[in-house]
């Protein structure tokens, strides 16, 4: 790969001025041996691995960072879906795993760690249904666990059992977490065809799919894209999708470089570059400052979805001309309590719930870091999932609920997380009740155009 002098230097101001990093180094790691008999005996094999191969992850990334000066946010890790693990063991409660999960965390140095995760988009076995209910204990206990469900693919359909179980996991989790905002709900996902190579927090695992070790890279650049989108004031959009694909193409090589060199250096194959647009709370990267940008008066109003549309393309076409291997969820992601833009729009009114979801029709994942009345119903917290994952399903695409009922506050209040999750408005959700759908149960076909066989 070579690169010129041209293409440094204005790679070196995207990074000083203008908000680019690599937002993940994250490693994945097969725990498919470390099956045991019991949950105690599980838990030791899977700290064991964790922190043996994952035991240099952190200083390389660190000796990275210093010798070619581009920021890495953070280095974290996923794991095999702990309910695959975990089938084996007899006992209820799989929480004791997470805690170890946590503690390899801790000892390797990394931000978070994903994985306390279940595939359940066609039916469930008993060791999905036991990862489940310990999510709620899970996530209370520990600081870096992320955990993740899959409960619908284009293949499969939607499995409306779990999707109603999810709604009543998410407000457990609300509650047990109540007295930190709900943290616990910031780091579970429901998913719609949930990728194995996600390098992203919180949906990040390691699919059954893949080899025992791998590295898979995250990058953004939110900023970037705005400050060159500054030089087509007024241009058609034909202008604004070629500078957004060769903004892409740059941010895009410099994660390639990143995630060659750690691959080398931790002597582990290279996965994939995840090319997403990830924002920060920070003023200047943000995703919703971009749409704006194209003409906008704020983000939320029509026209919206469209100029998403036209970003998330953008930003993919030009991204997969700069690595061999560009995988994950690659496009635009729209968190609401993580984009400065995202919150001012939501706060003044002009982004709801609704226009949300109208907008994951076109971008990476889905209804991301959106909280909600604490007196939120579970059943319509499913139904907000369920829909969700009609768009996925319909679409062939991702799509994620990452919702946080924010108990004891309501619409007009806020919830601080700090850091990279931000600050989260709490939005208005329909007052009627969708209880009758949820109860139903049962499982929504797959599409007819599932059967390309």
């Amino acid at each position: 790969m070579l690169y010129n002098m041209t293409d440094i230097v204005s790679t070196l101001d995207m990074i000083d001025h203008q908000h680019l990093d690599v937002r993940t180094i994250t490693m994945g790691i097969s725990l498919l041996d470390c099956a045991r008999g019991t949950v105690r005996e599980t838990a030791a094999a899977v700290y064991d691995k964790i922190t043996a191969r994952a035991k240099n992850l952190v200083a390389v990334g660190e000796s990275i960072e210093k010798e070619f000066g581009i920021p890495i946010v953070n280095k974290r890790i996923s794991v095999t879906p702990i309910a695959l693990v975990a089938a084996a063991c007899a006992e209820e409660n799989l929480t004791p795993i997470a805690v170890a999960m946590d503690e390899a965390a801790k000892t390797c140095g990394v931000n978070f760690i994903g994985g306390f995760s279940a595939l359940v988009q066609k039916g469930m076995t008993e060791s999905d249904r036991r990862l489940i209910a310990s999510i709620p204990s899970a996530l209370a206990s520990t600081e870096r666990v992320c955990a993740s469900v899959n409960v619908a693919g284009t293949k499969a359909g939607i499995n409306m059992d779990a999707v109603r179980l999810m709604g009543e996991t998410i407000k457990a989790t609300a509650d047990l977490t109540g007295d930190r905002g709900g943290f616990g709900c910031a780091k579970l996902v429901v998913f719609a065809n949930a990728v194995e190579d996600n390098p992203f927090m919180a949906g990040a695992f390691h699919g059954v799919g893949e080899g025992d070790c791998v590295i898979n890279v995250g990058v953004s650049g939110p900023g970037v894209v705005y400050h060159a989108l500054q030089s087509c004031k007024g241009q058609p959009f034909d202008v604004v999708a070629e500078t957004i694909k060769q903004t892409a193409f740059k941010i895009t090589r410099m994660g390639q470089l990143v995630a060659r060199e750690a691959s080398q250096r931790l002597g582990v194959p290279f996965g994939i570059v995840d090319l997403s647009l990830a924002p920060t709370p920070a003023k200047g990267d943000s995703v919703a400052r971009i749409l704006e940008e194209m003409g906008l008066a704020v983000c939320g109003t029509h026209g919206t979805t469209a100029a998403l549309a036209l970003l998330n393309d953008a930003v993919k076409k030009g991204g997969v001309m700069a690595s061999n291997h560009v995988g994950g969820l690659s496009g635009a992601f729209i968190p609401v309590s993580e984009d400065e833009g995202m919150i001012a729009a939501a706060t003044s009114g002009a982004l709801h719930l609704d226009k949300l979801e109208a907008m994951t029709c076109v971008c990476s994942v889905g209804l991301d870091m959106i909280a909600v009345p604490g007196n939120t119903g579970a059943s319509t917290i499913s139904a907000i999932i369920a829909d969700e994952a009609a768009i996925g399903v319909v679409n062939c695409k991702t799509t994620a609920v990452r919702i946080i009922p924010a108990v004891g506050k309501s619409v007009g209040e806020t919830v601080e997380f700090g850091g990279l999750l931000g600050t989260a408005p709490v939005m208005p959700v329909h007052e009627f009740s969708s209880e009758a759908f949820i109860a139903r149960g049962g499982r929504i076909p797959a599409p007819m155009h599932s059967l390309k066989n």
